[in-house]
This record gives C-alpha cells, sequence and structure tokens, in this order.
C-alpha cells in the first residue's frame, strides 16, 4: 500500500494553491533526478490536496482563449479571476460547492500509464456518484464524467484535467456539489459547444454535505490505487 498524505486546504486562493502544488510536483521530481544522476533510492512523497476555489475560471495549454465569453471588467463584476496554466484541457471554471481534487503522486509507485491515470480518476468519481443512485459514465473522446451520455441531454458533473512531467502528476478533478451553475455561463465549458454542465444539487434537489462526499472520493480512491492515506 502506497502512503499518500492527505491535504485538505479549505477554501484558498487558486493561484497560492498552483504554486503549493507546483512546489510539491518540483521537489517529487527533483528527488527522482537526484536518484537517477547518483544512483540512489530515495524515496518519492506522495500527496492528495482537496481545495475550493473563489471563482476563477482557468484554460489549459491547449485550450482557445475565445471560450471565456467575458472580458477583464465583467469577470471583475462577477468577482473571479481568470489564469493560464499549465494542465492539458480548455477552459473550466471553479468556484464554493465545488469539490476539486489534486493527487501529486509519483507514477512510478502505482503504474507509468497516464491513460490508465486519467481513467481510473473518472472511476473513483462515476463509484461515488453511484452512492448518491446517479449512473455517471465516460463520454468518449471527452475526458471526464458525464450523465446522459449519448442524449440530448448529456451534462458534465467533473471535469478533469492533468499535468505530468517524469511520471509526477499534478493538477487533476473538480466535480460540482453545490456548485453555482451560472458561472459555467461565461464560457464554453472544456471548449465543447452544446452540452450542458450539471451538479449533485441539481441532480439530487438538495445540498449535499461536502465532507460526506469527500469522504466517498477517498474511499473510492483507496480501493482503485491501492493507497494507505496518512493526515
Amino acid at each position: 500500500m502506497q502512503k499518500v498524505k492527505l491535504i485538505d486546504l479549505g477554501l484558498k486562493d487558486y493561484k497560492e494553491t498552483w504554486e503549493y502544488q507546483e512546489t510539491l510536483f518540483q521537489d517529487t521530481i527533483n528527488i527522482k533526478i537526484n536518484n537517477r544522476r547518483n544512483n540512489l533510492i530515495n524515496e518519492t512523497s506522495n500527496y492528495f490536496l482537496f481545495v475550493e476555489h473563489p471563482h476563477v475560471y482557468t484554460l489549459g495549454k491547449s485550450g482557445d482563449i475565445s471560450n471565456l465569453l467575458l472580458n477583464e471588467e465583467q469577470l471583475s463584476q462577477k468577482g473571479a479571476t481568470f489564469y493560464k496554466i499549465n494542465r492539458g484541457g480548455d477552459i473550466t471554471y471553479h468556484g464554493p460547492g465545488q469539490i476539486v481534487g489534486y493527487p501529486i503522486i509519483d507514477l512510478d509507485n502505482f503504474f507509468t500509464d497516464i491513460h490508465k491515470y486519467l481513467r481510473f480518476l473518472e472511476e473513483v468519481i462515476i463509484k461515488t456518484l453511484a452512492e448518491y443512485n446517479l449512473k455517471s459514465e465516460r463520454s468518449e473522446g471527452e475526458t471526464g464524467v458525464w450523465l446522459d451520455v449519448g442524449t440530448p441531454f448529456a451534462r458534465k458533473i467533473c471535469a478533469l484535467g492533468v499535468r505530468t512531467s517524469r511520471w509526477v502528476t499534478m493538477h487533476g478533478f473538480a466535480l460540482n456539489v453545490n456548485t453555482n451553475l451560472g458561472y459555467f455561463d461565461n464560457i464554453i465549458p472544456c471548449g465543447i459547444k452544446g452540452k450542458a454542465v450539471t451538479s449533485l444539487e441539481a441532480e439530487l434537489g438538495e445540498k449535499v454535505d461536502l465532507e460526506e462526499v469527500k469522504e466517498k472520493i477517498l474511499k473510492h480512491f483507496t480501493e482503485l490505487f491501492e493507497v494507505e492515506f496518512l493526515n
């Protein structure tokens, strides 16, 4: 069982969190580089960050800025910020009521397969939603977790976007729980036109306890990745 340090940051500014991720990410990479250069076997650490962000839009490195439908003044009026960042994927929104998970793990400790890693993250969310009697699934060619795939009512409930270097991961997933979905109206989410976005609250008709959802996510992450969480 690999050990993973669990860190719940609460409500935290996106840029501060990004910089914190980068520090953990680079520290892990530096250990691996030093091991290789000096024929050492120092262990790398694995981390899992939970966080909620104030209103923010982030654009991945392959994203199209035209998918942000607000100018700077309108962003300010919405109380939102915007960042171009170094994950895969296009544009997405983060805000209060959304559970964001950032696993910063060394895949050399697990399996060296990015595709499998993304599918496992999706599966964690699919299994979590099943506990709320929601049948969610993957949509071919569209990373993330969806409801009613293949119908005119397809809607995304969880976005995924990661960055990896030397098999170390950062960024992760964003699950809409009690999220204000109106903020998605200001973007073309993930650059996919004509597809709706939803949340646990919207699907169940009531607010959902965030801590309860986090516990379910950790349970399924533990099972799939065969890890032990340390606080």
